[in-house]
């Protein structure tokens, strides 16, 4: 008996010094500011450049997805309203990890871009890290590819843009998301890209294809399968993803969630559904929302050039056929 309390007391010596050493880790890397470089990227006042930006924002890139204040506003001006203000406070409830805030996109020098430079804008763009230098979650911008030229409108773009003022509240973090924060890839800075200078011409070419689908429109995003909680793919890119929680419009049921499907040319994927490229791109440019909840940006996307997403179409199918069958609908109840 004696023995087995003496072993006891040295394992639970063991848990307390590991559990301070974790807290003490985590206190110091959750937020930690990096020293990453910021691209030599300046915004232009070239009228064809800031019109490409604006084509990207509210396009495939869809910017305007989460830093509109929220999804009404979004679906608004889809409808035929005003373009919204990208003055950010979107809300993104991130289950046990907290919650993150969309930010101030416009030129307000107190709340939004105007108080940071175009290299510092750059950077979150492709790194993900912030202008105070702590990392952001990178799937938020998953950008590490677009090319100079493409941050280059994006910023000549934003900065045309009146400024608006909003002070969007701080993310909060759990105790459990700065421990996901200070191990998680997902929370780390996104130092992989291979960014070109200039995109690919906007043709219907795999090669275009490629580039929206993996530096702009962030395909793989949602059409991989993750781990939910560092965010790592746990499956081959495109394949069909994990289930998501549904866009909260009014009316819509939060239990029912949402499957991304295969992308890949597998038989049983969704791509396959489609005959040809024209039918691909009528599902984008006429087809709309389907599915009220669905977390797809159906709406940004339609707003992509017929050239752009006929190349989408194009490159799926020059995938390897991967992955499970996609479901007959979309929906799973939790």
């Amino acid at each position: 008996m004696r023995t087995l309390l003496t072993m006891l007391k040295i394992a639970g010596g063991v848990l307390l010094v590991a559990a301070v050493a974790l807290a003490g880790y985590v206190s110091v890397t959750w937020n930690k500011v990096w020293d990453v470089p910021a691209p030599e990227l300046h915004a232009t006042t070239d009228p064809d450049s800031i019109a490409r930006g604006e084509y990207l924002v509210f396009g495939p890139a869809h910017c305007v997805e989460c830093h509109t204040a929220n999804i009404e506003e979004y679906d608004r001006f889809f409808s035929g309203g005003p373009r919204p203000a990208l003055t950010g406070g979107f809300k993104f409830a991130l289950g046990p990890l907290g919650t993150v805030y969309s930010k101030n996109i416009t030129t307000d020098p107190e709340t939004g871009i105007g108080r940071y430079s175009d290299p510092q804008v750059a950077r979150m763009l492709r790194h993900a890290v912030r202008p105070d230098g702590m990392a952001s979650i990178s799937e938020f911008m998953p950008f590490s590819n677009m090319s100079d030229q493409d941050l280059i409108d994006i910023l000549s773009f934003l900065r045309t843009q009146p400024p608006v003022r909003n002070a969007v509240p701080a993310n909060e973090w759990t105790l459990f998301g700065k421990v996901i924060k200070s191990f998680a890839p997902v929370a780390l800075p996104k130092l992989d890209g291979r960014p070109s200078k200039v995109a690919p011409a906007q043709e219907v070419t795999t090669q275009r294809g490629e580039y929206l689908a993996r530096g702009v429109a962030n395909c793989a995003g949602c059409h991989t399968p993750f781990n939910l909680m560092t965010g790592a793919a746990t499956g081959p890119r495109f394949s069909g993803g994990t289930p998501m929680e549904p866009a909260l419009r009014e009316g819509v049921d939060p239990t029912v969630f949402y499957q991304p499907p295969n992308l890949t040319p597998r038989v049983g994927s969704a791509l396959l559904r489609f005959p040809d490229r024209a039918t691909f791109v009528a599902r984008f440019k006429v087809g709309g929302r389907k599915y009220p909840g669905s977390p797809m940006p159906w709406e940004a996307y339609s707003r992509m050039s017929d050239t752009d997403i006929g190349a989408l179409y194009e490159f799926l199918h020059t995938l390897p056929p991967e992955g499970e069958p996609s479901l007959g609908e979309p929906t799973i109840k939790q």
